[in-house]
């Protein structure tokens, strides 16, 4: 297994060494082989009390070397720490491995970088995977682990918000004001209204998806003002729903 990343600081030794922990820990009889001139992988699993992987400083010309005697050891998995931007030797680890881990940050400057890693891995015709380092925390996740549900225009299909809000403007305002709401929002019954049956009120319906609630306001015998709109048009068209307001009121006045 050849860990890669042409680009430095992408975390590719700590990627390299926690693979090889990892496998020892499987008890999987794994060495590391650092190749990098930086020798960091040695330092860390060198200064490792108790046991620990076996590992072995090399270079790139030594390779063929180290994993047969890795091979004669009898072990099972060859773990290669690849030094950056050194394209001979990385291509010489691709050469020698059954597996290329590809180390990137989502960079503009690391994922220029693992470009041409992807084009010798795809020439010699190795099997690859890419491993995002050290890439931010979703918000979403973020939430979750919080007990949060996201802003309700993050739940809506997309284009459905620009439909509904075709501003811009108004619609970035919508968008930043919208709160994460508990989960426990979610699961609260909703309050059940004792209205009284001779109550003299008026309903104004902002779209066909109240035709349920506009129902029992006709035969409570209250005036049904019905605008054939959206539930954000208190958002979109503020004027007409504030005459339909005014007029709603007039008419239990």
């Amino acid at each position: 297994m050849a860990v890669i990343a042409l680009k430095g600081g992408s975390g590719k030794t700590t990627v390299a060494t926690h693979l090889a922990l990892a496998a020892h820990l499987r008890d999987v009889d794994v060495m590391l082989v650092d190749i990098d001139p930086q020798r960091s992988a040695q330092s860390v699993l060198s200064a490792r009390e108790g046991g620990g992987p076996a590992y072995v400083a090399s270079s790139g010309g030594e390779l063929m070397a180290a994993k047969f005697a890795a091979l004669g050891l009898g072990k099972q998995l060859l773990v290669i720490d690849t030094a950056a931007g050194a394209v001979e030797d990385v291509s010489e680890a691709i050469v020698l491995a059954d597996l290329a881990v590809l180390v990137a940050r989502p960079t503009l400057l690391d994922l220029a970088g693992l470009a041409p890693t992807l084009g010798i891995v795809r020439r010699l015709g190795k099997p690859a995977v890419v491993v995002v380092n050290q890439a931010p925390v979703a918000q979403e996740t973020e939430r979750a682990i919080a007990g949060l549900v996201p802003p309700w225009p993050q739940l809506l299909p997309p284009l459905v918000l620009e439909r509904l809000v075709p501003d811009a403007v108004m619609r970035s305002a919508l968008i930043a004001e919208s709160p994460s709401v508990p989960l426990s929002y979610l699961s609260e019954p909703a309050p059940v209204l004792d209205v009284p049956s001779d109550l003299n009120a008026s309903y104004v319906q902002l779209s066909t998806g109240y035709e349920a609630e506009a129902k029992v306001a006709r035969e409570c015998s209250w005036r049904v003002i019905s605008l054939g709109g959206d539930h954000l048009w208190t958002l979109t068209h503020p004027r007409d729903v504030a005459h339909a307001l005014r007029d709603a009121v007039s008419a239990i006045e």
